[in-house]
């Protein structure tokens, strides 16, 4: 089970670390124009717009993942099939509505954030070209969870360092031979993400070629079809709003404090950052076989693959900890050369060392319940997370300052695991889907 559960969880995380490196390299590119910091801003508030609404639409993933990991189990390739179709028409008809609402959507984030007005047209220029990317993008999603749960993350991680180095590529030849600026930034990003999903589509065909050959109905989803996908997904949406709330709000709190507490709160977050890269790895092992083998209703292998998920996370819990101990200045230091920031940020490496510990049943537990489709015990994990970081930051933001806002970080992230475990054991004791848990 351990072989299985690594062969799972590394080539999600080799996919979540090409995420980050793209950012940078986007950066370094327009960091290196004339106006370097209009376009570096330009593309800031640009992304930052489009990972806000891909982050509300990943239900799109999730959801897709943990019910055809069910149906993988139970070996119903037919619904397999219907699934990633059905998954795909949801995230298409989502996409064309963004893209018809671009003109507004633009203005609306412009006028949200009110950036300078030379600002404003660059920023267009990106949200316009990028918006086309959506369809791509939300069908990547459910591409992504419908491999995920079909036990292969081997086709997701290629697809995702393929399109990134084609991202790469394309703006740094569109930007310095083209000399198209933010435009070929935004060009590069559009590019790469249609050739990730038309190569996802072909690894469909190439690979489940047999899933698809047979099946019944593949274009025939009812009514009740797509309400139970909306039924399912519906909680991870709402949840969602709740997980952006908190890390917004920490961006909020932190420029209240001035430049140094913003910079100082940045650099803790990388440090949360570095650990959700692993821990996420195994989040979807967790997906995958736990959704497997309680679709297949095989109780003794969801144990086996549930206990080895733990082991492993309790595992890097012991590394990270140790790792933010020892290691937090030299972190600090790679970041920043900035003196001020490198002393202010020694007061708050106890906030970064406890986060290994208040996180890891979080993450085990998000994926456990995305394999078995809970969607509603993930949404009160997180709506519990979400009240207790509020309370504490509003109890004690006026005694602690700063430093309260990182307490009610890790109470967020401990109460979500806490409340989750209290969900799971209750439903065991109950003995539901027919005894699964007994």
């Amino acid at each position: 089970m351990h072989r299985r559960i690594l062969q799972l969880a590394i080539p999600s995380i080799i996919s979540n670390i090409t995420v980050p490196l793209l950012g940078l390299v986007d950066v370094a590119i327009t960091g290196h124009m004339e106006l370097a910091r209009w376009y570096v801003a330009a593309i800031a508030v640009g992304s930052m717009a489009f990972n806000i609404m891909y982050w509300l639409l990943s239900f799109l993933r999730f959801g897709t993942g943990g019910m055809t990991a069910q149906a993988y189990g139970a070996r119903d390739n037919g619904l397999c099939a219907r699934l990633l179709v059905r998954a795909l028409t949801v995230a298409t008809a989502i996409a064309l509505v963004l893209v018809t609402l671009q003109v507004p959507l633009c203005r609306l984030i412009v006028w949200i954030i009110a950036p300078d007005p030379f600002l404003v047209g660059l920023v267009e220029k990106y949200f316009l070209i990028c918006i086309w990317g959506t369809i791509p993008s939300l069908g990547l999603y459910a591409l992504t969870g419908w491999f995920v749960g079909m036990q292969n993350t081997r086709l997701p991680m290629a697809v995702s360092v393929i399109q990134n180095v084609i991202n790469i590529c394309l703006s740094y030849v569109l930007v310095f031979h083209a000399h198209l600026s933010v435009t070929g930034i935004a060009l590069g990003t559009m590019i790469a993400q249609w050739t990730g999903f038309v190569m996802a589509l072909m690894a469909v065909a190439w690979r489940y070629a047999d899933v698809f050959r047979g099946a019944q109905g593949l274009f025939q989803s009812t009514v009740a079809d797509y309400r139970h996908f909306f039924m399912v997904n519906g909680p991870l949406f709402v949840r969602t709003v709740f997980l952006v709330a908190v890390n917004v709000w920490i961006i909020v709190a932190g420029a209240k404090g001035g430049v140094v507490i913003l910079a100082v709160n940045s650099i803790i977050m990388q440090m949360f950052i570095l650990y959700t890269y692993i821990m996420d790895g195994f989040a979807f092992a967790a997906e995958a076989l736990c959704g497997r083998y309680y679709g297949a209703r095989d109780v003794e292998n969801f144990r086996r693959a549930l206990r080895g998920v733990w082991q492993w996370a309790l595992g890097l819990v012991a590394v990270y900890t140790l790792a933010y101990i020892f290691g937090s200045s030299l972190f600090t230091q790679m970041l920043t050369t900035d003196s001020v920031v490198r002393e202010a940020a020694k007061d708050y490496y106890i906030w970064a060392i406890l986060i290994p510990v208040s996180g890891v049943a979080a993450f085990v537990w998000d994926g456990v319940f995305v394999g078995i489709t809970n969607t509603v015990g993930m949404l009160k994990g997180t709506m519990g997370g979400a009240i207790s970081f509020f309370l504490v930051y509003a109890l004690l933001a006026g005694s602690m300052g700063n430093h309260a806002l990182w307490l009610a970080f890790d109470v967020y992230l401990l109460m979500r695991g806490v409340v989750q475990h209290a969900i799971f054991h209750t439903m065991k004791s109950r003995g539901t889907r027919e005894g699964i848990w007994g």
